[in-house]
């Protein structure tokens, strides 16, 4: 079965390329490996250097080794590569997935006599759904990737949005079971009510009305019941956590994974980027300044005792490129 990674936190903390370097890693040591950017502001595509859409693409990788530095646990150097795919979701592409089951809701109504606008009636289908698109596209697309046969990937590693929306993204299964079920209910009623007024008019020629709409609307709300069950199961997924140290950070990170908990989301790791490690000689500042992230970094550590603790080093510029990519993942255990 494909397991899964999900890396979360407060916005600007590094959760992609956390993310790009674990999937870069788990390639290297030879698993079939996909990484996929719910974050509508994506920056995947920049990280790995490579143009990305929301279709899983192949990045092609270089054998890795050459580099001085030891390698995280379980990504061997000198291995030959190529079983890295990237993708970005583009929440606007994916509302079309949605339109046809408002669509249909819309002619079940006014086939009842109901004179709604389609517009009206997909305003009361989202007000159902107090997530956004994004969040409902990337579990609809979760599902999508785990359950997958071409290719059949091993390991699937999610940047999510910030934290505000990585929220939301695990309490839609709930709400939007509630709404389609809300909606599957009126959408009956409502077919009978117009299936009595069609056959009262036009006898059995009436029930000639192929339809499968019904069907689409059930198969989602399943998929969205699945990406529930893999979201709480541990054997298949962890959610790892991304800090800074910086008191606000950990705050927010204390808050996500108190809610992670509650919704019984296995969290076993904690990433604390960009730390301070290696000040120049001759800058107080800069020694002030490590020594802050280092009681920073302790903090942390007693806070969140009960987790395993990782640290990645600030690194000069942006971390762009396979090369930077690995850099990272080489503080970072791929499993």
């Amino acid at each position: 079965m494909t397991d899964c990674i999900f890396y979360g936190g407060k916005g600007g903390v590094g959760k992609t390329t956390c993310a790009a370097a674990t999937a870069v890693a788990l390639a290297d040591a030879g698993r079939e490996t996909l990484v996929v950017s719910t974050d509508p502001a994506h920056s995947l595509s920049d990280s790995l250097e490579v143009d990305l859409g929301p279709e899983p693409a192949p990045v092609a990788l270089e054998p890795s080794g050459g580099n001085d530095a030891e390698p995280a646990s379980g990504s061997p150097t000198n291995v030959a590569a190529g079983t890295l795919w990237a993708a970005e979701i583009d929440p606007d592409a994916q509302a079309q997935r949605y339109e046809k089951l408002a669509t249909a809701l819309a002619a079940d109504l006014r086939s009842a006599g109901i004179r709604l606008s389609d517009e009206e009636v997909e305003r009361i289908f989202a007000a159902g759904t107090p997530a956004g698109g994004d969040e409902i596209a990337a579990l609809d697309l979760f599902v999508e990737y785990l359950e997958s046969d071409d290719p059949d990937w091993d390991v699937v590693v999610f940047d999510t949005a910030p934290t505000g929306h990585t929220l939301r993204l695990f309490d839609t299964p709930e709400v939007m079971g509630l709404a389609l079920e809300t909606a599957r209910s009126l959408r009956g009623q409502v077919r009978r009510i117009g299936s009595a007024a069609r056959t009262a008019m036009f006898g059995p020629m009436a029930g000639m009305r192929g339809d499968d709409d019904g069907d689409d609307l059930e198969a989602f709300r399943d998929r969205l019941e699945r990406a529930r069950e893999l979201l709480v199961d541990p054997d298949r997924t962890e959610f790892r956590v991304v800090t800074i140290p910086e008191g606000m950070a950990i705050a927010e990170t204390e808050r996500l994974v108190d809610r992670l908990r509650e919704a019984e989301v296995p969290v076993e790791r904690l990433v604390v980027n960009r730390v301070f490690e290696a000040p120049p000689e001759g800058c107080p500042r800069c020694a002030d300044r490590r020594e802050r992230h280092a009681a920073r970094v302790a903090e942390i550590r007693e806070t969140f005792s009960d987790l395993e603790v990782v640290t990645v080093p600030e690194l000069e510029g942006e971390v762009q490129g396979l090369e930077a990519v690995r850099t990272v993942s080489r503080r970072l255990p791929a499993e």
